[in-house]
Order: C-alpha cells, then structure tokens, then sequence
C-alpha cells in the first residue's frame, strides 16, 4: 500500500525483496535514540556525501537566483578561487552527493537546530530550508544547473547528478511536497529522479515508518543524525505507488488550499472532461493534487482542519508530538464524533447521506458501485501500512478472508489502494488502539466519489494530513476521482 532506476519494478502482489518492514519496532525505536551513530566518523560522512565547492555554490546559487545561468557562473568563480587548493578541482571522486530539505517549522524547537546540525554535517550550501526555498526551485533550477554543467562536459556534475540522493526532514505533508517536486522529473523526461529518504520530525510521520526510518525525532538526536544520513549512502531504493485526485466542482473555489492541491489549468480541465466524458460549466472549478499515503473524508478530516487552524493561530500550543496528539484528542471530543446522538446537526450524520462511492478493480475499464455502509462517519483511501502514526487499521489479513472478500494482500507498489470505513469516536479510538479492525469496503485501482450538499453545504477532506473545507451545493454534484500516477515515486529503504 501507501513518496527510479536502480530498483527493479517489483511484480504486482509480491513483496520487494528489500520490502522495508510495515511496523516500526521497540528494538528500532531504541535504535533510533542515536547510540549507533556515535560510530560515524564524521570525517569519513563528509568525504562521501559532501559535493566538491565548485558544484554546491553552483547549485545553492541557480536556486537562490533561479537562474541556471547564475549557478554556472558560480561554478567558474569557484574554480579559480580554488585554483591550487584541490576541494573545486574537476575529476574529484563523488562518492554519494547528498541535499537536505528541512522544514524547520516540524518537530517543535528541534527545526531550527536540527538545520545548524545539518550544516555542521555536510555544508550550508546542501542543506535547503523548506520555510525559504521552495522544492520545485531545487527542482527546476539546481538540477538544472548541474545538468548544464554536465553538457559542457563536466564529468563530475554528471555524476552528481546521476548519483544524487535527497533527504527529507519532516512530516508526511513536507515528504509529499518533495515528492511531488521531483515528480516534474518524470513528467519532463530529465530522469534519473533521485531518491528520497526521511529524517522523521512530524506529528504522524507514516511515511517514515514505512520505509524504515522510525516513527519519531529520536531524544539523542544530533548523533542519530550521523547514522540517518550514513545509512542514506548506500541503503537499497524501493518504489512507491503515488495517487492523484482530481476535484470537479459545478460552482465555486476552495478556499485556503493546501500545498498538496492546486487549481488545475484550463488544458488540463479539458483533459479531465474528457477523460470523464462530461463537460465543465463555465462557473465549474477543478483541482488537482498527488497523495502518496491517504486521502479520507469526514470527521477525521475536519479534527485535523481544526487542529490546523489552531497550531496557525496559536502556534505556542503545538510544541512537539506529545502536545499535537493532545490537541488531536481534544478536537475528536469537541467536534461531536464521540456524541452524534446529542445532536441534529447534519454534519455529524453519517456520509451516506452525501457521498456514493464507485470504483474500477484491477484489469477492469467500467465503474462498480459499492454501497456506503450507513454507520461510517469518515472514508479513508490508504495507499500505504501505516496511518494516524503508525496505526495499521487494514489489518494483516488471513488468505481465506481476502479470498472471501476478493482482496489481495496490500503492498505499497501494487497498483491498488484501499477503502475503510471509521464509524462514531469509539470505534475509530478502538481501531487507533488496535484492538479491532476498521470497517473493510474495497480495494480499487481507480475510485470515484461522488458528494451532494442536501442540508451539508461542505464536507472535510485531507490529503496526507492537509485538510480543507469542501464547499458542496445542495443538488448538483462535486466528483473526486483518484487515479494511479503513471509512474513510481523512489524511496530510500532505512531497514536495508
């Protein structure tokens, strides 16, 4: 389930055999407190993962100027300031070249020293604030520049680029805003995409734990930080299956976008009728956005629009994990999903009364109905193990049952995604302690949902943990269709 060269396509329905493993262990987590990675001689990560003067000023200028042109000129002064002290000479050996993105708004205080760590590690001309440069920027203008250089015969930029590893240091949200980024690599036929591995300073930090690298900022950070990047270097890449939703609405905006969803262009609209085989009105919006973990609708989603907003205006109260669940249990219980009976209100009903769900199956061209069970209060799309930190809600389910259910087991590069249902607050509280199972719907290789206000005049929505407000009209109807991205994102594999 649920962000390209040197890893194989692995066969739909069989695990990988570098697959990372699903769950994060005690004996990982104690890991990840940072005793290993005393034994990191720092000298020895920088001559590996440090690029040669010349190339980083390079790169850090093209994407503080976005101008290629402004990091090849950085490249020649370099050179000749270096002229006799060897670090700028062409033919020096890259070993494995590595760029950080730090969003130095995640983990509480540990952000902003995490960033002067990184420095210290490698160089400040590697290691890129999220809060200050944009990941597309890194994208279009670093690697391009490096891409210049190496047409003019730059041996060395050539393997930079060719050898190029990215790290991560946030949340799911920042990992799939990254993600996403590189995504243009494909799209613009500038392969190799480099991979990406995480250092996890978010809330949930799903993404993370799927893919090895622990579920949580460790306490003994600045030597875990060592062992995080040196396992970078060499550890094995895998792919991930990444998912883009598609919102037609037949009348207004959606407002305070997350950075996960944007307004599709007018050729892009056109696309979409097309491929829908319906036309948009001239009052109709569409949008677009890639998820690479989930995408759910409901009450889970308006908690975390509530939380959102509350961390955005009093940022003081969200301090770190510890202090982002505790808000997390606050907004379920103000938020009604513990208490529909006490209340008329229509958003607290169940989504049935809003929401048909159709999906395609695998190897299959038509849409499938499936019927909304009336008690489910919050629809979840899960492309990967892990969920809301490390929860595992679809279950490790037995070969008779999935044959039952006409499942297959799930992996996060098979090409499906699947559909579960939380009912009221106890039963969703029951699930995240993992006591019970959630509610199994489907597993699709295409879904389609589609929303009708009647008294409901929005729905909540989250991709990723970014939620927005969906505005609904009361007879007409908004379509969120969820295809397959034609092509993997690459992990870097922290179990391997």
């Amino acid at each position: 389930m649920a962000g390209n060269g040197d890893a194989a396509v692995h066969t739909p329905h069989s695990a990988p055999p570098t697959a990372p493993s699903a769950r994060v262990s005690i004996w990982e987590s104690v890991r990840a407190c940072g005793v290993w990675g005393r034994d990191v001689d720092k000298a020895e990560l920088r001559r590996r993962v440090v690029m040669p003067l010349y190339a980083r000023r390079a790169v850090a200028a093209a994407v503080a100027e976005k101008d290629e042109a402004a990091g090849v000129a950085a490249a020649a002064a370099a050179r000749d300031e270096a002229v006799g002290g060897g670090e700028g000479e062409d033919g020096l050996e890259v070993v494995a070249p590595m760029v950080v993105f730090v969003n130095s708004k995640s983990g509480g205080r540990h952000g902003p020293e995490l960033k002067v760590r990184l420095h210290e590690l490698i160089s400040k001309e590697q290691v890129f604030d999220l809060s200050t440069v944009k990941p597309s920027d890194f994208v279009r203008y670093g690697l391009g520049c490096l891409e210049r250089l190496a047409d003019q015969g730059d041996n060395c930029a050539k393997d930079i680029r060719a050898n190029l590893r990215i790290m991560v240091a946030g949340g799911d949200g920042t990992v799939g805003w990254v993600l996403g980024c590189l995504q243009e690599l494909n799209k613009s036929k500038r392969e190799p995409v480099p991979p990406t591995g995480i250092i996890p300073l978010g809330t949930g930090n799903d993404l993370a734990r799927s893919f090895g690298w622990g579920g949580s900022f460790p306490f003994g950070w600045r030597s875990a930080v060592k062992r995080y990047l040196n396992k970078a270097v060499s550890a094995s890449v895998v792919h991930l299956d990444s998912w883009q939703a598609v919102i037609r609405m037949p009348e207004g905006e959606i407002t305070e976008l997350p950075h996960a969803l944007k307004k599709a262009e007018p050729a892009d609209q056109l696309e979409f009728s097309k491929a829908s085989g319906s036309e948009l009105t001239e009052k109709a919006s569409c949008y677009k956005g890639v998820f690479y973990n989930y995408l759910s609708i409901g009450m889970d989603a308006q908690v975390a629009y509530g939380f959102h907003h509350l961390r955005d205006e009093k940022p003081y109260l969200a301090q770190g994990p510890v202090a982002n669940k505790l808000i997390y249990a606050g907004y379920s219980c103000t938020q009604g999903w513990f208490c529909t009976p006490c209340t008329a209100s229509p958003q607290l009903r169940g989504l049935r009364n809003i929401l048909r769900l159709y999906i395609k199956r695998a190897n299959c061209s038509e849409w499938e109905q499936i019927q909304m069970p009336s008690s489910v209060r919050s629809i979840v799309v899960l492309n990967l193990d892990n969920y809301a930190s490390g929860k595992h809600p679809w279950g490790d389910l037995k070969p008779d049952y999935l044959e039952k259910k006409g499942f297959v087991e799930a992996h996060s590069d098979d090409g499906l995604i699947e559909i579960f249902g939380l009912k009221e607050g106890w039963h969703a509280s029951f699930v995240m302690a993992e006591l019970i199972k959630a509610k199994h719907i489907a597993q699709a290789a295409a879904i389609k949902f589609e929303m009708r206000g009647g008294e409901w005049d929005r729905a909540y929505v989250q991709m990723d943990g970014e939620p927005w407000k969906q505005p609904l009209i009361q007879d007409q109807s908004t379509i969120v269709e969820i295809n397959k991205v034609p092509y993997h994102s690459r992990m870097i594999n922290g179990d391997s």
